[in-house]
């Protein structure tokens, strides 16, 4: 595809010696000689590797990559009447007037004709679309390119798409486009698709060093009572042990937000506008200064310099994090991306030594775990399948539970209609164009066990479900939900709906967060 292809239009129909051949057997006339390959009423196998048109009132002339009965394969050159669209598959006999009969082996793709407007009832404005081109080809007087497209995603994946663009697209290769209406659509930049590709596989390696955060906290616990520990190291641990939330904090929006901002989760963006080149203070800054400061305890490794610690760190993980981390990498299977929660991965606590390495790999283990979080945040936003808007904010708080740190998962989702919308149906109100808002918690709270809870609000309404693994701890919840109803009904919010139910959330190959558990808008 040429960089400076912006829009493709399908508003004109392909002329019908350009659509699939949907008749099922024909014959070829052979540009090339099969002597030695073929006799007289052998058969063999092709797939059709071109399809050119020869000008007005000419054949076709189609390149074919031939596999026999023996196994030998071979291309050939031969003239079509009909067009055979790139990677048609066809099964070949040699006849006596040295020609191919031929039989096209039907398909969804090639069986219907090609599509040329889309249905915007199912695919409406702001849908993203994936397909592989099939063939390309210049359109005689016209300056533009007519191109069979097959689809590959969203309900009509199977189907062939007929473009005109102003420029060639290259046969064989794939391409997202975003539907702007019947008739016409919106190239996605290259660049912007493989930046979901490097994100996607950056978070893929994040996920298989990362350990838990209560691994890492209960280590630093028992730093106070060790007199071999540098007294900056021990300062650094009790200074991020303190300045863990307790849960009574949370119970507030003041609290919360503070929580939030401390995660870890907005440290790059604050990165961007430094003050007087301090890091900010919060998780992940914290546990980066405790990596700088365990370093230099290792032996054979230089004196801890604050000054150039933040420059090193911006840059790259000092070789000693490399190696935990690759030490980690290789113990267990990777988890799935886009998992929520994070499962729960132990890495072991301190020896009676106090072993650095060990808690350098446990540090390290932390980071990777707060970045598979925002590597996550990052790949689950964007545009959906249905061309609504996606910006999703993961992350994870340790908070106290008197004397347990419990950490607390969160993902937060909001949906936004896009901004293009059709002439017909009129321009949605502003209050129709109001964000969906999908909350996730969870956490393991004793005594009550595993607990997920799953909320949305939409216009001020408000569905949840909650899902607790302990059957007495479902039935305690059931309970209360009564009187959980009121105190929201009292916050001004519409409760549509509220369960408690034993178990998990489902999984699947669509995430909950993406399904509504109520259509408010139906």
């Amino acid at each position: 595809m040429t960089p400076d292809i912006t829009s493709v239009s399908s508003q004109q129909p392909l002329p019908a010696a350009l659509r699939p051949v949907v008749s099922g057997v024909d014959t070829l006339k052979l540009l090339t000689s099969l002597e030695g390959l073929l006799n007289v009423g052998d058969s063999a196998t092709g797939q059709v590797l071109s399809s050119k048109a020869g000008g007005v009132g000419q054949p076709f002339q189609v390149v074919l990559a031939l596999t026999t009965a023996s196994g030998e394969q071979a291309t050939v050159v031969a003239s079509s009447k009909q067009a055979l669209p790139q990677g048609t598959q066809v099964t070949l006999t040699q006849l006596p007037s040295g020609t191919l009969g031929i039989v096209v082996q039907q398909s969804k793709s090639t069986a219907l004709a090609p599509l040329t407007q889309l249905d915007t009832r199912q695919l409406p404005v702001g849908t993203l679309v994936q397909g592989k081109v099939l063939s390309s080809e210049a359109v005689p007087q016209g300056g533009s390119y007519r191109s069979l497209v097959a689809l590959l995603n969203t309900p009509l994946a199977g189907s062939t798409l007929a473009l005109d663009s102003p420029g060639p697209l290259r046969v064989g290769s794939l391409l997202s486009a975003q539907v702007q209406g019947a008739g016409n659509l919106s190239f996605v930049p290259l660049s912007g698709r493989l930046e979901q590709l490097a994100v996607h596989q950056q978070l893929q390696s994040q996920q298989s060093r990362q350990g838990s955060l209560e691994g890492l906290l209960a280590a630093l616990q028992t730093l106070g009572d060790s007199s071999e520990v540098a007294d900056d190291l021990r300062t650094s641990a009790n200074r991020l042990l303190g300045s863990l939330p307790d849960i009574r904090q949370l119970t507030d929006a003041r609290g919360v937000a503070q929580a939030l901002n401390a995660s870890g989760l907005f440290l790059e963006a604050q990165l961007l506008t430094p003050q007087a080149g301090a890091l900010p203070d919060d998780l992940k800054s914290s546990l980066l200064r405790l990596v700088a400061q365990i370093l230099p305890n290792l032996p054979g490794s230089a004196p801890f310099n604050p000054a150039e610690a933040a420059k090193a760190l911006a840059n790259a993980l000092p070789g000693y994090v490399r190696s935990a981390l690759g030490t980690l990498g290789q113990v267990g299977e990777k988890p799935a991306t886009n998992s929520f929660p994070l499962p729960s991965r132990l890495l072991g606590g301190l020896d009676g030594d106090n072993d650095l390495q060990q808690l350098l790999r446990l540090a390290s283990a932390a980071v990777s775990r707060l970045q598979s979080h925002q590597l996550s945040s990052l790949e689950q936003s964007g545009m959906s399948e249905d061309g609504k808007i996606l910006t999703t904010w993961q992350l994870e708080i340790p908070m106290r539970n008197q004397q347990d740190i419990v950490p607390l998962q969160v993902r937060v989702q909001r949906e936004d209609e896009p901004q293009q919308q059709q002439q017909h149906p009129p321009q949605p109100t502003a209050e129709q164009r109001a964000p969906l808002w999908r909350v996730e918690l969870a956490f393991d709270l004793d005594p009550l066990g595993p607990l997920q809870i799953q909320a949305q609000l939409l216009r001020g309404s408000l569905s949840g479900q909650l899902w607790a693994e302990w059957p007495q701890t479902a039935r305690l919840i059931d309970s209360q939900l009564d009187s959980l109803r009121q105190r929201l009904l009292a916050q001004g919010l519409e409760v549509t709906e509220l369960h408690c139910n034993q178990g998990t959330p489902p999984q699947g190959p669509r995430t909950h967060l993406e399904q509504r558990w109520v259509d408010e808008t139906a």
